[in-house]
């Protein structure tokens, strides 16, 4: 993998900072902070998915691949957040610094998978949940259950696996929204549907997938994120994981040009399956 040649990325760019939108109507407002980071806001509170807004994912968010994007929404702009979802400690998806100024800011409920957390904690989190895949956890602000991914886990070379991974299919407002965390393509898109029922919005990620050889256990690339939202049948699929930090060989926008390639292939129309802006807000009306 060290050996392969990486199509260079811009070192910088610039992303002008987004205004949180204010709920009105809606069941639910979806925002695209960047990486795997989205603010979905909700009459009966707030939720954060993989919070990272250190400016490199790597030990003490000063090492490993910089960030070329900033956070589209900047932390002191969050609205309160009540329940954080932290799908595997890989430092591109958990960050320790972000944890720890949400615990500081918001005293949060952390919910993730086995084996993360005394992670949290060390950041200061004091109320983490930790779930098995398929296990369900109710809130006041909706119910959470973890759901398969295939991946993997580490922090050091010397803690692989020694805590899970998983995605959550969320339910909050009468609305069904699906966070995939991270994953290579697998058998079990078709069962999250069939447990769940009908899906409002699925987020996948379509970035950091080549060289193939290497990345197809890690992650889906593009082609394999559709197939993914035909089998969970969902209303609405949002991209992520992808133009924020350089993980693989690809090129920046190759992404979103192979997404849009895939689509055409299947059938799939540009409206179904949305590459956002970031900072961008989707809004899901009341069904």
């Amino acid at each position: 993998m060290l050996r392969e040649r990486r199509t260079p990325w811009p070192a910088h760019i610039d992303t002008p900072p987004a205004t949180v939108p204010t709920l009105g109507d809606a069941s639910a407002v979806v925002t695209f902070i960047g990486h795997s980071t989205f603010l979905i806001q909700t009459p009966v509170g707030n939720i954060l998915t993989d919070p990272v807004y250190s400016s490199h994912a790597g030990p003490f968010g000063r090492f490993g691949p910089k960030r070329v994007r900033a956070p589209a929404v900047p932390f002191e702009a969050l609205p309160p957040i009540a329940t954080v979802l932290l799908s595997h400690n890989h430092y591109d998806h958990c960050d320790l610094r972000a944890l720890s100024m949400l615990a500081q800011r918001f005293d949060p409920l952390v919910i993730t998978p086995l084996g993360n957390a005394r992670l949290a904690r060390s950041a200061g989190i004091r109320r983490v949940e930790e779930v098995d895949w398929w296990q369900r956890i109710d809130t006041p602000g909706g119910s959470f259950v973890a759901t398969p991914a295939y991946h993997f886990s580490a922090r050091t070379p010397f803690d692989k696996n020694r805590a899970l991974w998983s995605g959550f299919m969320v339910t909050t407002s009468g609305r069904r929204i699906y966070f995939a965390g991270d994953t290579a393509y697998g058998p079990f898109f078709r069962e999250i549907a069939g447990r769940a029922g009908p899906i409002d919005v699925a987020l996948l990620p379509i970035g950091a997938y080549e060289p193939r050889w290497f990345m197809s256990v890690v992650h889906m690339d593009p082609a394999e994120a559709v197939q993914a939202h035909l089998e969970l049948e969902a209303t609405l699929s949002v991209a992520m994981h992808f133009g924020t930090f350089q993980l693989t060989t690809e090129g920046i926008d190759e992404p979103a040009r192979a997404l849009r390639r895939a689509c055409h292939d299947k059938g799939v129309a540009d409206s179904a399956f949305l590459v956002p802006q970031f900072g961008e807000s989707i809004a899901l009306r009341p069904a």
